[in-house]
C-alpha cells in the first residue's frame, strides 16, 4: 500500500487519510492509484463496518494534480487518453481501464466507495475540487465544513466531469442545480453545499464527527447495514456503465482540443480566453 493514502482500523471503523498534503492531496499517478488500492482493499478487509474518507493537511482534495494541466496546456493527451494498456494502470493513468471494471482508474478512485459493501463517510474541510468533489460525492455521507470549498471544477479548464461526477452529482441535486454548477466550475461553500444537497450536514470537526458517527454505525448489525446500502446502489448503479463509457467519450473528444487548450493556456497566462464556436 503506497503512503499515499493511510490506512488505520479500530472497532470496525477505517480511517482512510489521503496523505499529500503539501499538494492539498492533489491526484497525481500513484495517488489515483493508491486510492483505488485502499477501495479494493476494503472491500474484503475482515471485521469493517464503517469507513472514514479524510485528506490529512489544509484540504480534502483539490483536485487533479497541476502538472496534468500543464501537459495539456502543450497540447499531450496522454494525460488522460485511453491507451487501454496494462503500462497505463501501472503509471497511475486515470484513463486505464481494466478487464471487468465499468470504469477507468479516474472513475474507479471515486466509485470504488460505492462497492465497498460498508458505508463510507466522507470529512471535507479545505478544499474538494474537480476530482476532489467527486471523490467526496462517492461517499455514501458527507461530513462538511462551513467554511469549505467545493467546486465541479472541469469547466474552468474545458473539460468535463469525468470521475463518475455527472452521474453521483445528478443523484443528490435538481438537474437545474447540476447543470448550474458543471456549466460555471464556481465555487460554493460547505453552508451552500447543505441548502444544494451536496452535503449531508455541517461540522465544525468534519473527521472527529465522521468518525463519532461511523462508530454509531459499527454498532449496527453489520448485515443490516451492508443490506440496506446494497439495495439503495440498486437504484443508483442503474445504468452506471452506459454513463461512465459516455463520460470518457466525452472527455476523450476534449483533450487537446483546441477549445481546451487555450481554456488551459488562458488560465496560465491570466487572460480572457479566445474560444472557437463549434460548426452547426
Amino acid at each position: 500500500m503506497s503512503d499515499r493514502v493511510t490506512i488505520s482500523i479500530d472497532g470496525g471503523v477505517a480511517d482512510v487519510r489521503l496523505n499529500r498534503p503539501d499538494k492539498r492531496n492533489a491526484l497525481d499517478g500513484a495517488m489515483f492509484l493508491a486510492v483505488a488500492e485502499a477501495g479494493d482493499r476494503l472491500k474484503t478487509e475482515p471485521g469493517v463496518r464503517c469507513i472514514v474518507l479524510s485528506g490529512e493537511g489544509a484540504s480534502f482534495c483539490a483536485g487533479l494534480d497541476f502538472g496534468s494541466f500543464q501537459q495539456m496546456a502543450g497540447g499531450d493527451g496522454d494525460a488522460a487518453a485511453d491507451d487501454g494498456a496494462a503500462s497505463g494502470q501501472r503509471s497511475g493513468s486515470p484513463a486505464a481501464m481494466v478487464e471487468g471494471r465499468i470504469t477507468h482508474l479516474g472513475q474507479q478512485v471515486a466509485w470504488v466507495w460505492q462497492e465497498v459493501p460498508v458505508p463510507v463517510i466522507a470529512a471535507v474541510h479545505g478544499h474538494a475540487l474537480g476530482g476532489g468533489i467527486q471523490i467526496a460525492l462517492g461517499a455514501d455521507i458527507r461530513i462538511v465544513h462551513p467554511d469549505a470549498q467545493l467546486s465541479v471544477r472541469e469547466v474552468h479548464w474545458g473539460l468535463v466531469p469525468d470521475m463518475t461526477g455527472t452521474l453521483t452529482l445528478s443523484r443528490l441535486v435538481r438537474p437545474d442545480v447540476a447543470k448550474e454548477l458543471t456549466f460555471t466550475g464556481r465555487m460554493v461553500t460547505g453552508r451552500e453545499a447543505l441548502t444544494l444537497g451536496l452535503a449531508t450536514r455541517l461540522s465544525e470537526t468534519p473527521r472527529d464527527d465522521a468518525l463519532e458517527l461511523a462508530r454509531e454505525i459499527a454498532g449496527r448489525s453489520p448485515q443490516a447495514v451492508r443490506g440496506v446500502k446494497a439495495l439503495f446502489n440498486r437504484i443508483l448503479s442503474d445504468d452506471a456503465a452506459g454513463q461512465f463509457a459516455q463520460e470518457r467519450a466525452v472527455i476523450g473528444s476534449l483533450i487537446a482540443s483546441p477549445n481546451q487548450i487555450e481554456a488551459v493556456m488562458a488560465n496560465f497566462e491570466k487572460r480572457p480566453p479566445a474560444f472557437t464556436d463549434p460548426t452547426p
